[in-house]
């Protein structure tokens, strides 16, 4: 191992990712407060308006897996499967281990999570990306586990105005087109998105809009900020390939082997912001919010097919105290979330074994969270700085079936209830300037996730929910921060355990006590090789192995202490060259590489990795207009977004062949 790290520290001096980590940067996701990006122990990646513009993602996996340290699978669609110093995790698992948050707010209630939780976020119009990799800390609480992204709106009097229009491959369209300036009561800013796509397999079209508005203002001692986003998504939805390499056949990877399968998502979201300056070192943030968020999808990964309709409506409240002095920052706070939620699930195919034709489920779960937290930094000495923080959190469901209790087929409804779960989030960090480039930072930190309402109400026979904890994770990380204005670099070491792990075995029951290990090196850099060419890189290498043991009836998949966990890759890199021949004229090539991995608990299964090569241009015929375009998965390579071991075989999430797209900007 210590070789392998010793190869990562060499290997990330030359490189950095393109987005800088300078102090010039500002973030508010580390602490939920405005502060330059290097000042936290807290490891916080960005991906800024240039960066964002220059991609031009399709899907929000296109623009993140840039960032050292992330891994996401692109499905159909909006679709896609995280992993952030995780394994790609599924089921509930894969829903409460993340929190996605736009300004700060949850995009759904954190018992309420689904693993496809980006696409509710506004990230087409979004100013920037901010990810934390490993626990939130005490600013955040449930869902924060293994890490998190914060979705940040545009400032309306600095957004300007734009219209984009692009073109592409399987029928692709888009149009994006915002305004933003002064007004008559402060700032305003309103923004549309529209996607649309055919779709490379058969029926897999997407019809995604986007909305955002948000309007700033001052009155007396009082900031204030109305926000609000509205997301529509109409989608239909291709299934798994089966078969070994089925993805290397690019006619099977067109099929859909149920082309009824679908996902339609309506989501609206509205928050107020407020600051109030007590004093010249005090200030009093306040914000309140409300969401819906309601989706019907056709459940196509399981026998069933049948159809799953969700849904919830929240209020909530976000409080801090601020005190700044010279050598100290203070916050305290209280947050609360009231939730009304509901699941309904229904099959209408006859019934295969234990999946029963008829109703499944039908509940109402109402959830209450309430938290308190307090966090601080102080400089113990000139470049020395010590932080620390503490959240307590209580989360309460109310059950209530509207189907009858008991067991039927796999499925077994709970009698209603009520159940409480409180969990203790601890974190420490250091940070030392040692010279004006570079900085020295360690944390030890705790992240929690209570249980989903679908872990604790969706159950299986034989299953109890007096065995369902709350899962937690314990890290220690350290690292180093450089940046001598050419080269830029950063690289954090981190382990982390994993203790009441939820997931579903090989034989579909689920495991509560699973317990995990995760250790590796994280790399990010850049280089000015000259005024007009930058090389940049990111990437991990990372074990995350079992740490327990459980046999189940297919022995080829029994867990065993000690096992990699499947998609879990140990590489991950990308790798970009920026040339700016002429101050009008941006060309970009971007290498992705995925490590191989095992698609199955047993590791039996393996997949061997891929690399894709991406191509992106950009030219300035006038100070308001420039054209683009991109060539996706340029040497169109046969690879799988997704590979998985289940019910016996191999299935695959196919990835794209080529595409090009061609594209407009004209700003004001």
């Amino acid at each position: 191992m210590f070789r392998t790290v010793l190869a990562c520290l060499l290997i990330a001096a030359p490189a950095w990712s393109q987005e800088s980590q300078s102090g010039d940067v500002i973030v508010v996701t580390a602490s939920r407060l405005t502060e330059p990006q290097g000042e936290s122990a807290v490891p916080v990646a960005v991906l800024d308006e240039a960066a964002l513009e220059r991609i031009g993602a399709h899907h929000a996996a296109e623009a993140l897996n840039r960032l050292p340290g992330v891994f996401i699978h692109r499905g159909n669609g909006v679709e896609h499967l995280t992993a952030v110093r995780s394994a790609v995790l599924t089921g509930g698992a894969g829903a409460g281990s993340f929190l996605y948050l736009q300004d700060g707010i949850a995009l759904r209630a954190p018992g309420f999570a689904n693993i496809n939780g980006l696409m509710e976020a506004s990230d087409a119009l979004a100013a920037r990306l901010e990810v934390i990799r490993g626990p939130g800390g005490a600013a955040y609480g449930s869902n924060a586990l293994h890490g998190l992204v914060n979705v940040i709106t545009p400032e309306p009097a600095e957004a300007g105005r734009a219209v984009t229009l692009e073109a592409g491959s399987f029928g692709r369209s888009r149009l994006e087109a915002y305004t933003g300036g002064e007004t008559g009561f402060g700032a305003g800013y309103a923004g549309l998105s529209v996607r649309r796509e055919d779709g490379w397999r058969e029926d897999a079209s997407l019809l995604r809009s986007s909305f955002l508005a948000r309007a700033d203002g001052r009155v007396g001692a009082t900031d204030w900020s109305l926000r609000a986003a509205l997301i529509d998504i109409d989608q239909e939805t291709a299934t798994f390939v089966n078969g070994f390499r089925a993805y290397e056949d690019e006619a099977l990877s067109r099929l859909n082997a149920d082309p009824e399968a679908f996902r339609n998502v309506r989501a609206a979201r509205a928050s107020l912001h407020l600051t109030y300056g007590l004093t010249d070192q005090a200030r009093l943030e306040l914000v309140g919010y409300g969401r819906s968020n309601t989706m019907d999808f056709r459940l196509h990964f399981l026998p069933s097919e049948a159809l799953e309709r969700t849904g919830h409506d929240s209020l909530g409240l976000q409080s801090a105290l601020v005190w700044e002095g010279e050598a100290t920052r203070l916050a305290a706070g209280v947050d609360a979330d009231l939730t009304q939620g509901f699941l309904y699930e229904f099959q209408e195919r006859p019934t295969l074994g234990p999946f029963v034709q008829g109703l499944h489920y039908d509940y109402t779960a109402d959830a209450a969270v309430l938290a308190g937290f307090a966090q601080g930094r102080h400089e113990l000495t000139a470049g020395v700085t010590l932080e620390g923080g503490l959240r307590v959190e209580t989360t309460r469901y109310d059950y209530d079936t509207a189907a009858p209790a008991g067991a039927t087929g796999r499925y077994l409804r709970p009698s209603d209830r009520t159940d409480d779960f409180t969990t203790v989030t601890p974190n420490l960090g250091l940070t030392w300037q040692i010279t004006d480039a570079t900085q020295l930072y360690a944390r030890a930190a705790r992240g929690v996730r209570a249980p989903q309402a679908d872990e604790l109400y969706r159950l299986q026979p034989g299953q109890v929910i007096e065995g369902i904890e709350p899962e937690e994770l314990d890290t220690v990380e350290a690292g180093v921060r450089v940046n001598s204005g050419r080269f830029e670099t950063e690289v954090t070491v981190f382990a982390m355990e994993k203790r009441n792990v939820f997931f579903r075995d090989a034989d579909g029951f689920n495991v509560t006590d699973g317990q995990t290990r995760h250790h590796g090196v994280e790399f990010a850099g850049s280089l000015a090789l000259t005024d007009s060419l930058t090389a940049s890189a990111s990437g991990s290498w990372a074990i995350h192995e079992y740490a327990f043991d459980r046999q189940v009836s297919r022995s080829s998949e029994a867990i065993v202490d000690g096992a990699r966990l499947d998609t879990a890759p140990e590489w991950l890199w990308t790798a970009q060259l920026l040339w700016t021949p002429v101050d009008a004229l941006e060309l970009e090539a971007e290498w992705v590489h995925v490590g191989e991995y095992f698609a199955d608990a047993g590791n039996t299964a393996p997949y061997a990795g891929h690399d894709v090569t991406n191509l992106r241009a950009r030219y300035k015929l006038t100070r308001q207009v420039s054209v683009f375009t991109a060539i996706r998965n340029a040497f169109d390579v046969r690879y799988a977004e997704r590979a998985d071991f289940a019910f016996g075989g191999y299935r695959y999430f196919p990835g794209e062949p080529r595409s090009i797209s061609l594209g407009v900007r004209i700003s004001g």
